[in-house]
């Protein structure tokens, strides 16, 4: 094989580049697999993993200096001391906030698989189908009946935990054991099925957790600090899954540090024919050639090489003939719900650290229910016991008072909800010329907000929250609206949307982009609704799906 060159080239090492590596290296194509940030090797540079809070010079807080450096993320939680690495630095790569927009990136390999929540869920054809019944955004090309085998391909190499509940409104999985709910968690659930008449449902969450027999990876340890890295391989990520499966067939070339500044295009046989690479470390500029590219850089950056690969073709971008890229921008809206105490259980605990949660599926515009706005929205909570951070730090003196800070304290419960964000050609990104980044690259510009039907949503996804667990016998009850500012779910989806016509989308039903068909997104810049639910599990089924239909055309020689 000539040097630089490669049957495929995977931009992007998160979840779904990860899972284009593994299905492509292991239908036998030479994969060069790019990714702009550092290496992490699994175990290996899990340095943290093993720490206790002590072990850090802030116990784990975080400092002025890096409230400084990183004034995107001090946002939120994700700014802290123990896995900063693994975080961008705000200073080195900015872009430009036309309305707030709150992005947490992760650039390394493995991505933000070694930082999500690891909430799975399927889709159903409530979602696959809600586009088209209602007249919004553009109908997706797929329905469920098309996912579903690949839902059961990925569950079964991924290791899915959860419980089989039979609900329309959210298929279930090919699971390993259910995690526990706690005492308090089962006696809410039980109230909430009878109040609502089975109405609403309290479940365990569906993560993607190792709860039973799972070759090459050991069970969950519920030491709940997944997000240093697990080297049990408890939970489903590059480095624990899908990496190991792509370099055993030793058709795999990882390589860091490379961020890819544009894909290349012949105009003339209209196919991509590589793409070019900054190398992050020396500044220098390298190409390298593939029959076919999967992007999988995130929704945003995505849509960002799309943009920065124009042509005298299409001078707004590769895919952009729809007029489409960039727009759409969706992610899930959060900051809203309510919490309580809950009496009479003072003498009962629980085992270990869970690193999950209870879920509520949606329950709004469903079945007989019908709203003032268009979809719906679920909850994530839990019933726990507060621990000795429970008390005001400035009061904790005195040897009596530390003591009783042994003893677990109240139990609580709280519920968030996650809602729907419509797709809106307004809500876009595009690219800003006047800003540079670290490398002297031009940056992205976001302009996304939420609109009238997920702020009427939001009414409902309180009060819900309040009068659920007031029905549950939860005492003290208070709900809380807070920052439902886009991004902060994580969950950035859009900017490449899939469908039916190359004049209103930029990728066909196997994820192609129309202008170049051995080009193909399946990261979350494909997606042409939001769901409600967690979306890392319908990237892994459509990259898997159109991984296997790459290669069968690559056989054909369509691509």
């Amino acid at each position: 094989m000539a040097e630089n060159v490669y049957d495929a080239i995977v931009i992007g090492s998160g979840i779904s580049g990860g899972w284009a590596a593994k299905e492509l290296t292991e239908k036998g194509l030479k994969v060069l697999m790019l990714e702009r940030g550092q290496n992490i090797e699994h175990i290996k540079d899990y340095v943290n993993a093993t720490k206790d809070p002590w072990e850090f010079p802030h116990r784990g807080g975080r400092t002025q200096e890096m409230i400084k450096d990183y004034p995107v993320l001090r946002r939120d939680y994700p700014l802290n001391e123990t896995n900063l690495d693994w975080w961008v630095k705000d200073s080195e790569c900015p872009y430009t906030e036309v309305k707030r927009f709150d992005w947490f990136r992760g650039y390394h390999v493995g991505g933000r698989s070694l930082l999500w929540g690891r909430q799975t869920y399927r889709w159903s054809d409530l979602d696959f189908e809600a586009n088209a019944k209602e007249g919004v955004g553009i109908d997706w090309p797929v329905r469920y009946k098309d996912i579903e085998p690949w839902y059961e391909y990925v569950e079964k190499f991924a290791g899915i935990s959860g419980s089989k509940e039979n609900l329309p409104q959210l298929p279930d999985s090919h699971f390993l054991p259910p995690m526990d709910m706690t005492c308090v968690e089962k006696d809410v659930a039980a109230r909430i099925k009878q109040y609502y008449k089975g109405k609403r449902a309290m479940i365990i969450g569906r993560v993607a957790h190792v709860t039973g027999p799972l070759e090459g990876r050991t069970q969950c340890q519920f030491r709940n600090k997944c997000w240093l890295g697990c080297p049990f391989g408890g939970y489903f990520s590059t480095q624990s899954s899908t990496l190991p499966a792509a370099q055993k067939t030793g058709n795999l070339t990882l390589r860091p540090w490379s961020i890819v500044t544009k894909i290349l295009y012949d105009k003339d046989k209209k196919r991509a024919t590589g793409v070019e690479v900054l190398d992050a470390e020396t500044n220098k500029t390298y190409e390298y050639k593939a029959k076919i590219v999967f992007l999988n850089a995130s929704t945003l950056n995505s849509a960002w090489i799309l943009m920065n690969s124009a042509t005298d073709v299409w001078p707004e971008g590769l895919g952009s003939s729809s007029g489409e890229l960039g727009h759409n921008l969706m992610d899930h809206h959060l900051g809203v719900g309510a919490s309580g105490t809950v009496d009479g259980y003072e003498d009962k605990y629980y085992f270990g650290r869970r690193a999950n949660g209870i879920y509520i599926p949606r329950y709004r515009n469903f079945m007989d229910d019908k709203r003032d706005y268009l979809r719906g929205f679920g909850y994530q909570g839990s019933g726990m016991r507060q621990g000795w951070s429970r008390e005001i730090a400035e009061l904790s003196i005195g040897a009596d008072f530390k003591e009783a800070l042994t003893e677990p304290g109240q139990w609580t419960m709280g519920i968030g909800g996650f809602g729907e964000m419509l797709p809106n050609h307004d809500n876009k990104v595009t690219l800003d010329k006047t800003k540079k980044d670290k490398w002297g690259l031009n940056v992205l510009s976001i302009d996304c907000e939420l609109k009238e039907n997920e702020l009427k949503m939001r009414k409902d996804m309180l009060n819900d929250a309040v009068e659920m667990l007031e029905a549950a016998g939860v005492k003290n009850v208070k709900g809380h609206d807070g920052d439902g500012t886009p991004g902060r779910g994580i969950h950035e989806m859009g900017t490449a949307r899939m469908g039916k016509d190359p004049k209103t989308s930029v990728l066909n039903q196997w994820n192609q982009v129309w202008d170049a068909p051995n080009v193909f997104v399946t990261d979350g810049a494909f997606m042409a609704s939001a769901s409600c639910v967690n979306p890392s599990l319908t990237y892994m089924a459509f990259t898997a799906r159109a991984a296997n239909y790459a290669v069968e055309e690559l056989k054909k020689q369509n691509l």
